[in-house]
């Protein structure tokens, strides 16, 4: 079959489209025709290598995965075959494209119980775009950081994956939301998407904005999953016993804290992992009934795989990238 392939780590050069097995299904699995696999920064990660983790050379990447049931393996009852589905990419606690081999592939294989029925008339590439990014965002505002109405958020990232979906989902909650990203024309769209507040993080010092717009009391809570560059910043204008939500740390991990903010604001520093079944359950019924949109930048074709590890890289995308195998 046509896969993506991460044939060894470094820079983008080292994916590529070949032809790789088809998987062999084991009891309990099903075959997946892929029609849609979204792309995350975790991809990026993937091919550069994470460090402590040792990958089996070529690995195919992509956990955000939908399509058809092709194959049944033994005692598989809950689906049948051509069932539409969208796979939860948590396979007892490794991840579909990240430990395990993923859906950047004409097929690939997952346990029947990971597959979610789609409501006809939701489209595969919607699917796609919804379980890492948008099941991420969701634990991330609402099971972790508890959310609420009154509150005002702020959005750093606000225009990748999970920063759209992030501004989606605090607007749902009733939150004010004030969302950076380092473009004019992107913070448009994050209007577009309901934002209240727009900072361009590349003009202004999207920490002093912050605390200015906020009466100088500082917002309520803050997303940061940019990691070192802006995590000071973070800091600085989360109010008196806030919360700092992060999941992630795309420009580094190792972030300065300034505990002299952290202890005398009392600020609350909450780390948000993965997210549950039910959360991707919960995300297809908003967008049916059209309270959630997933912002898909561009779909490109498999064979366009390093031009969509660079658009991302160079934050050239607002929303998701998926591709069709």
């Amino acid at each position: 079959m046509k896969a993506a392939l991460i044939v060894k780590h470094g820079d983008r050069s080292n994916v590529m489209v070949g032809e790789y097995p088809k998987p062999t299904l084991q009891a309990g699995e099903v075959l997946i025709s892929v029609k849609a696999c979204a792309l995350n920064h975790l991809d990026i990660f993937v091919r550069r290598g994470i460090p402590g983790r040792t990958l089996p050379l070529p690995h195919i990447s992509g956990g955000d995965i939908a399509g058809t049931v092709a194959e049944l393996g033994e005692g598989v009852d809950n689906v049948k075959v051509g069932d539409r589905v969208m796979i939860d990419p948590l396979v007892h606690g490794e991840a579909l494209g990240e430990d395990l081999t993923g859906g950047l592939a004409e097929y690939v294989k997952v346990p029947a119980a990971n597959c979610i029925p789609l409501p006809e008339g939701m489209s595969f590439e919607d699917a796609a775009a919804l379980p890492i990014a948008y099941g991420t965002a969701w634990r991330m505002l609402i099971t972790r950081g508890q959310l609420r109405a009154s509150e005002t958020i702020l959005v750093l990232g606000a225009s990748g994956g999970v920063g759209t979906a992030a501004v989606q989902i605090a607007k749902v909650a009733g939150a004010t939301v004030i969302a950076a990203a380092g473009s004019d024309d992107k913070l448009e769209k994050l209007r577009e998407l309901g934002a209240d507040y727009l900072l361009n993080y590349n003009k202004v010092d999207f920490s002093r904005e912050a605390w200015y717009l906020t009466g100088k009391k500082g917002v309520d809570v803050v997303v940061d999953y940019t990691g070192k560059d802006t995590w000071h910043g973070s800091i600085r204008c989360c109010r008196r016993g806030g919360r700092i939500l992060t999941c992630g740390a795309t420009t580094g991990y190792e972030a300065v804290t300034d505990l002299r903010y952290v202890w005398t604001k009392e600020i609350n520093i909450m780390g948000s992992n993965a997210w549950e079944r039910r959360d991707l359950e919960i995300l297809i019924q908003m967008v049916q009934q059209g309270k959630l949109k997933p912002i898909i930048d561009r779909v490109m074709p498999l064979e366009e795989i390093r031009e969509a590890h660079r658009i991302i890289e160079e934050r050239e995308v607002f929303g998701k990238v998926v591709m069709h195998p």
